[in-house]
């Protein structure tokens, strides 16, 4: 390990993390986020020997501009570990067998923690809050706090405990937060949307008999293609989708 490695300053990881906004910034179908995670890691490829102007750095940033998928709030992983390798002169061929392991744990953990279990839960929520009498700009502040809090802290502990682990941050994705996690989270959701979705409907509906007998064929209707598309569509999607849809007709309307 160099003595450059033994330490990533706060000025770097705060570089990274706010390069990590932007890693999808480059996408392309070559390489993907590739582009990305070399643009977030080069904060920490500056300590190498030699510093910008030398081949270690030119080296390093072109092995970690290469092809790369993942979870972008995920990728932070990658990129702490992948720093932390660079910094430890870990072997290129090493580092790119490194790379291409990560992909499919990060997508895979990734996709179930965010977008199957915390966006709509934070979305279930805002509803939540409009339910209890809060107005649109509460309602959305709602979802959008709430929603970058997560996505802000996951980042952060992705880029820290990929430098802390760094080869051998495989173990630190087996922990029971990032298993058990999407479980949790869904179970959340599930309380929040029965608590949420029948007063949101009372505070659309209010007292009117045209609106309710409205409501009640939506729920017909509704219950029949989830029961036909069983197993074909992500539901709770359609249905918040809907009672989006709904929410806007009765305040235009």
């Amino acid at each position: 390990m160099t003595e450059s490695a033994a330490t990533l300053p706060l000025g770097t990881r705060g570089a990274i993390l706010l390069r990590m906004l932007a890693i999808q910034a480059s996408w392309n179908y070559e390489t993907l986020v590739g582009n990305g995670i070399g643009f977030c890691v080069e904060p920490a490829l500056r300590r190498l020997p030699g510093g910008t102007g030398g081949v270690p750095y030119r080296a390093a940033l072109a092995r970690q501009s290469q092809y790369f998928n993942a979870h972008p709030y995920m990728a932070a992983v990658a990129v702490g570990a992948l720093a932390r390798a660079e910094l430890d002169g870990v072997e290129p061929a090493k580092i790119e067998r490194f790379r291409t392991a990560l992909c499919g744990p990060l997508g895979s953990v990734g996709d179930r923690l965010v977008w199957a279990a915390w966006l709509p839960l934070c979305a279930l929520g805002a509803l939540l809050v409009f339910a209890l009498g809060a107005g649109p700009v509460g309602t959305v502040l709602t979802f959008l706090i709430s929603y970058n809090v997560g996505h802000l802290a996951l980042r952060v502990w992705g880029i820290n405990v990929g430098w802390r682990e760094g080869l051998r941050v495989a173990h630190a994705l087996g922990s029971p937060v990032l298993r058990q996690g999407p479980d949790w989270l869904a179970r959340a959701g599930t309380l929040v949307a029965g608590v949420a979705l029948p007063l949101v409907v009372q505070r659309l509906v209010g007292t009117g008999r045209a609106v309710l007998i409205e409501v009640l064929l939506a729920v017909l209707v509704g219950a029949f293609l989830v029961t036909r598309l069983h197993g074909r569509i992500e539901v709770w999607k359609w249905s918040l989708g809907v009672l989006v849809l709904f929410a806007l007709y009765s305040v235009l309307r």
